[in-house]
Formats: C-alpha cells, structure tokens, sequence
C-alpha cells in the first residue's frame, strides 16, 4: 500500500483528495454548528472552549488539534502531512464557513442543515483518510493508544475518550440535543460507505521478472560441460 506521507505514487489525486475532504470536513462542522440542534463530541468541547475563552470555534479547534497531536509523541506515533494538514486546515475553514452562514432559521431549514452536516461528514472522512496521508489527530489518539495497549478494544477506548470530551463540553456549554444522537447513529455507517469509496489504489506490487528459457538452458548445461 501506499505508505503514509509517501506521495510517489497519485501524487497529485492524493493531495487533491485530502484537501478536498478536510475543506469538506469544516464545511460540514459549521453547517452542524449552524443548525444549532446539537453537534458531535469533540465539537461539543470545541464549541464549550469557544464559549469560555471568547476564542473563535476554528481557533479552538486547532488549538486542541495541536494539543491532541503532542499525546502523539508518548504513543511513538508519527503524523502524515495529512495529520498537520488537519489541524490547520479545518479550524481555517469552519471559521470561514461560519462567517459565511447565517444564524437562526425556521426548524425544517436547520434541520437540513444537521443532515446534510453529518452526510457531508461521513463523505469528508472517506476523502482525508483515503488519501492514505495520516489520520486527523483524535483518530491517532485513539488507534495510537491501542497500538501500545494491544489487549484494549478500539471500540472501547474510543467510546470513553468521546463521553469524556462529550461531557466535558457540555459542562461548557457545548450544544447536546438531537444532532449529537443522530451524529452518534449515522457516522459509523456513513464512514463504512465512503471510505472504501473514496480510497486510493495502492500501489501495483513490481512485476517479477520472467527467466529467460534459453538463459537458463544454458546455465544448467554449463556445469554438465565443465565436468566433462
């Protein structure tokens, strides 16, 4: 497979693929964060920080992305340019989006918004990670913490780093309520349907070479001759 960072091989659809999928990514946050009917763990925490420092959300959202990717370093894991590239670009886009995109809105609108934030989501998450450039750094936390702890289930320690940060920003003042469910419900098949959509070929393994039959005639006469 194509290694991670190693962009020999579909250079440019692999790039193309990941900054795609991380504008995509804050795109789908802000739409989320706009509907104002509840947003997904890490948001939640991100939008509580946000409401307490008076830091932007986008501003928040990488200052956590950069203090989640230092956990790395314990872990020995290494991040891809895709893992850098997930800390900036997204909080730069969410901020923007949200510049963009008005408050409020009658119920059926921000509903829609919700729904077509969370499918938005699950199709950004295919985009990055099928690039094969490194995951974000919260999804390296979590696959890095059970790399080191072989016996624990990633299923499990995702669970309880995402009640732990779900509950810690809604003490914050992070938005729970509907979308938080429906985020929780529908990710997990919406990653498993774009993910193999979305991802890159690997590499074609080199070609054997095919002996030549007459060199290798030749080569089991030789020691026939040289006996004789």
């Amino acid at each position: 497979m194509a290694a991670i960072g190693n962009l020999r091989y579909r250079p440019t659809r692999r790039l193309s693929q990941l900054y795609a999928g991380l504008v995509l990514y804050g795109v789908s946050m802000a739409l989320m964060i706009r509907s104002e009917l509840g947003l997904d763990p890490w948001d939640v925490f991100h939008q509580g920080l946000a409401r307490q420092t008076g830091l932007s959300f986008g501003t928040v959202t990488i200052a956590v992305g950069a203090a989640v990717l230092l956990l790395w370093i314990p872990l020995r894991q290494r991040p891809g340019l895709g893992t850098v590239s997930n800390v900036v670009v997204i909080g730069l886009v969410v901020d923007a989006t949200l510049a963009l995109l008005p408050t409020g809105g009658p119920l059926p609108v921000r509903i829609g918004l919700l729904v077509v934030g969370i499918v938005a989501n699950g199709a950004a998450t295919g985009l990055y990670l099928g690039a094969h450039l490194g995951p974000g750094p919260r999804d390296g936390l979590m696959t890095g913490y059970v790399a080191r702890r072989p016996g624990r289930s990633i299923r499990l320690v995702r669970t309880v780093i995402e009640v732990t940060v779900l509950a810690l920003g809604w003490l914050l003042g992070g938005t729970v309520g509907l979308g938080t469910v429906a985020y929780a419900l529908a990710i997990g098949p919406l990653a498993q349907l774009f993910i193999p959509l979305f991802a890159v070929a690997p590499a074609p393994e080199p070609a054997a070479s095919t002996p030549d039959p007459a060199a290798c005639a030749a080569g089991a006469a030789s020691p026939a001759t040289e006996a004789a």
